[in-house]
């Protein structure tokens, strides 16, 4: 299932790629808008301005806004700093590989093979969806 901070952290992206004018997107705003808690809210905006993907001011017409353009800002790297790792066993994670402790062998488990569809498949929506897919940018 996603986590609320990945799917909050989506529709505030959303959002801001919708609202971004000449001054950055307030975070009362978005929480408003988005009906998203503010204190949670604001800890998603700071992982994501730490990521790189939103940069901030400060002072009266501060807030948030866009690092890239929305077109430039793929679902995978989004889902990564949101959500960790995209595969759903270690054993078949790009980034995050373990080797699983209860198999003795991962290329007889069926598991495994399964898990590199559903990866492989995942990555790909990922892959090719951006934020102005999203946003309609």
């Amino acid at each position: 299932m996603l986590s609320k901070k990945t799917k909050y952290g989506l529709k505030a992206l959303t959002f801001i790629a919708r609202n971004e004018g000449e001054n950055p997107v307030r975070v009362g705003e978005i929480a408003e808008s988005e009906n998203i808690p503010q204190k949670f809210l604001e800890s998603i905006l700071l992982t994501l301005r730490k990521a790189g993907l939103l940069g901030s001011k400060k002072g009266k017409h501060g807030g948030y806004y866009l690092r890239k353009e929305p077109a430039d800002i793929l679902m995978t790297d989004v889902m990564r700093v949101l959500e960790g790792p995209i595969a759903m066993v270690p054993c078949v994670s790009l980034n995050f590989y373990e080797k699983c402790d209860d198999c003795p062998d991962e290329h007889q488990c069926s598991v495994h093979k399964l898990m590199i569809e559903v990866r492989d498949s995942t990555l790909n929506v990922f892959k090719n969806t951006t934020l102005a897919d999203l946003s309609g940018v």
